[in-house]
């Protein structure tokens, strides 16, 4: 009795996704497996919820009609390090603050086992869209907020993603072929890579710019000129000490981040090195420490207030026009050439 008095209740008030969830037992996820036809959903799973959706009047296409008309008035941000971000958080900002809408962090972890999806996670913060910069959900989360009829953006992706899921990301391949023409353009020729971690779409766009203009320019590609290593000051210090011990060293270094490039000034330092008159750096993300370490340091300038002030647009540009189709939108990048870079040594 009190089941059908709160089913009448639900189909009163127009049920939701969730309220599917709920009475079948199952994740919001689940239900938006079954009503997209996924094959991994049990077929005892599948009528349940389908019989769910029927008593509860649930209708999914009026649901995702109602998502998106919806005005979005509360977005997630989901950042890993708000402080190395700064810079796209203002633009962030700046574009909510413009649209008249609300900022809210999302949450990154939950204490709850088994742990909640995204899709559950943002709907329970009461998040109407979210921004996620360098996300660590995999493809198939995220797929789910899409086929959900949840308006996301996906700012910088850590991995390769579906062609159906939104994002906006500075133009690494771009930004890696002008820092290697650069260094080229000083008579450069064994140029080390600190490449960070190869599994993340800036690393493997970044080594594809790289390689693009040695293959271009006809020279050879050397594979031991060439350090994974992690982001960090720490790891970059570690992978420079390993390419400078060579018994012919490279009298360059192009390090995939500006953290990995004061790591190698440092190892430069202990060497006995100077940069640049015995070695070249050059970086990538152009951080605000870039102008002050000494030598002042190239780098490729990534825009990250506009990465950031974007992917706000993209969601709400989305919105307007009454669709989730996927947008990619790539923001260019340019060298800065400051003291880190200079001719190369003629006694190598």
């Amino acid at each position: 009795m009190e089941d059908r008095q709160e089913n009448s209740r639900v189909r009163e008030s127009r049920a939701l996704i969730w309220d599917v969830a709920r009475k079948s037992g199952v994740s919001i996820s689940t239900v938006s497996r079954v009503l997209n036809g996924r094959p991994d959903v049990s077929v005892a799973t599948r009528d349940k919820v389908l019989a769910h959706v029927r008593d509860l009047g649930y209708n999914s296409h009026r649901h995702t009609h109602a998502i998106v008309r919806a005005p979005l008035q509360r977005i997630g941000v989901s950042i890993p390090n708000e402080e190395h971000f700064m810079g796209m958080l203002h633009g962030i900002t700046d574009a909510v603050n413009k649209q008249k809408a609300q900022l809210s962090f999302c949450s990154r972890s939950s204490c709850c086992r088994p742990e909640p999806s995204l899709l559950e996670r943002l709907q329970v913060e009461g998040m109407d869209a979210a921004l996620l910069v360098l996300p660590k959900e995999s493809d198939a989360e995220l797929l789910e907020l899409c086929h959900a009829g949840f308006p996301f953006v996906v700012i910088d992706p850590r991995t390769p993603l579906s062609d159906d899921i939104p994002t906006v990301t500075g133009a690494n391949i771009g930004g890696a072929r002008a820092a290697t023409k650069h260094l080229l353009s000083l008579g450069h020729r064994r140029i080390g890579l600190l490449v960070g971690d190869t599994r993340w779409c800036m690393s493997i766009d970044r080594l594809a710019g790289y390689q693009a203009v040695m293959f271009a320019t006809g020279l050879p590609h050397d594979p031991a000129l060439i350090r994974e290593s992690d982001f960090t000051l720490e790891g970059g210090y570690q992978a420079a000490m390993e390419l400078l011990s060579l018994p012919e060293r490279p009298t360059a270094i192009f390090a995939f981040s500006d953290d990995m490039a004061v790591g190698v000034l440092r190892a430069a330092a202990e060497q006995g090195l100077s940069v640049p008159r015995d070695l070249s750096v050059v970086g990538f993300d152009d951080a605000r420490f870039a102008s002050f370490v000494t030598p002042t340091l190239t780098t490729v300038h990534q825009p990250r207030y506009e990465l950031g002030y974007t992917g706000v647009d993209v969601l709400f540009r989305n919105r307007a026009e009454a669709r989730l189709d996927a947008i990619h939108t790539s923001l260019s990048t340019r060298l800065v050439v400051r003291q880190s870079t200079g001719p190369c040594p003629e006694y190598l």
